[in-house]
C-alpha cells in the first residue's frame, strides 16, 4: 500500500494537534503542515506554533506519540522583497518539530535574485538539518515543472533540494504526467495528489487550488500513471480541500476519510 501524508489543507479547520490525530486514524503515515495560520484560508482556526512554546511541545509529542512524521512545513514564501534571515526562527521551529522538508513559494519575478535567494534559503535550511522542495504553480514566478527544475538544478543538492509536483498544478501548468519520465529521480522529492478536470478557467485556478479540488475517480486526471513516474522514495501527501463540503458541515473527521480513502481506491497497488 502507498504510504501516505495528510496535508493540512484536506483538514483546513483543523488545528496541527488535531491533524496528527486525523492522520493517524486514518493509517497515514506524516503530515504536511502549516506553522501558523493563513489568512487565504479562511476557515483555518487560530493556533500558535511560532509563539507558543507550550503549545509547540505538545505538538511534538503528539507526533512522537503517534508515530506520524511531519513529511513537509508551510509556508516559505521567497517575494520581491523578503529576506532569507527572516525564515530562521521557522527554520529551527520546524527542526524542533523534526520536520523532513520545508515548501517553497517563489514570487520574485527577478530570475537573477529569486535564484541567489533561493539558493541562500537552501543553505540556511541545511544548517538546520531540513531538505527544501519547491513547488511549482501557475500563478507564481516558478509556474511549471522546467522552471522548477532548472532553479533546484542550480542549487545542486539532489536528494535534499527538489521538486514537489502537485498533479494539479502540473495540469494546469499545461504538464503531463508523462513529463515526470525526463526528471532525475533524486529532484521528485515529493508529490501531492487530487483530482480535477481538464480545464479550469484562468480566474478560478487560485480558487481550486486552495478551497475546490476534487475526490479522485471525480476527475479526469491520471492518478495512477502519475504516481507510477514517481521513485520509490518520494514522499506522496493527499492535498484535496473540498470548501463546499466544508460549509454543508462535513466534519473533518468525514472528509478525510473520504479523501483518503479515494485515493487508496485509485492507487491499489503502488
Amino acid at each position: 500500500m502507498i504510504r501516505l501524508s495528510l496535508d493540512h489543507i484536506t483538514a483546513v479547520d483543523a488545528t496541527p494537534i488535531e491533524l496528527v490525530d486525523l492522520a493517524a486514524q486514518n493509517g497515514c503515515d506524516g503530515v504536511c503542515m502549516f506553522l501558523q495560520p493563513m489568512s487565504v484560508l479562511p476557515h483555518m482556526p487560530q493556533f500558535d506554533i511560532l509563539g507558543d512554546p507550550v503549545y509547540r511541545k505538545q505538538l511534538r509529542t503528539s507526533l512522537v506519540e503517534s508515530g506520524i512524521s511531519l513529511d513537509l512545513v508551510y509556508p516559505f514564501t521567497i517575494s520581491t522583497h523578503s529576506s532569507v534571515q527572516d525564515f530562521e526562527k521557522a527554520l529551527d521551529i520546524a527542526a524542533y518539530l523534526g520536520a523532513r522538508f520545508v515548501n517553497v513559494l517563489i514570487y520574485d519575478r527577478d530570475v537573477i535574485r529569486r535564484s541567489a535567494r533561493f539558493s541562500e534559503f537552501c543553505a540556511l535550511a541545511a544548517a538546520f538539518g531540513l531538505g527544501v522542495v519547491v513547488e511549482f504553480y501557475p500563478i507564481s514566478k516558478v509556474q511549471t515543472l522546467g522552471d522548477a527544475l532548472a532553479l533546484v538544478s542550480e542549487v545542486n543538492r539532489p536528494g535534499s533540494v527538489g521538486l514537489n509536483v502537485d498533479i494539479l498544478h502540473l495540469m494546469r501548468s499545461g504538464g503531463a504526467p508523462e513529463d515526470l519520465h525526463d526528471i532525475p529521480s533524486d529532484f521528485l522529492l515529493f508529490a501531492q495528489l487530487s483530482d480535477g478536470p481538464l480545464y479550469c478557467a484562468a480566474d478560478q485556478i487560485e480558487d481550486e487550488a486552495s478551497s475546490c479540488r476534487l475526490l479522485p475517480g471525480c476527475g479526469a486526471f491520471d492518478l495512477p500513471s502519475f504516481v507510477a513516474c514517481l521513485p520509490d522514495n518520494c514522499l506522496v501527501s493527499v492535498e484535496i480541500p473540498r470548501r463546499p463540503e466544508l460549509e454543508a458541515g462535513l466534519p473533518a473527521s468525514h472528509r478525510v476519510a473520504q479523501a483518503i480513502a479515494a485515493v487508496r481506491s485509485a492507487l491499489p497497488h503502488k
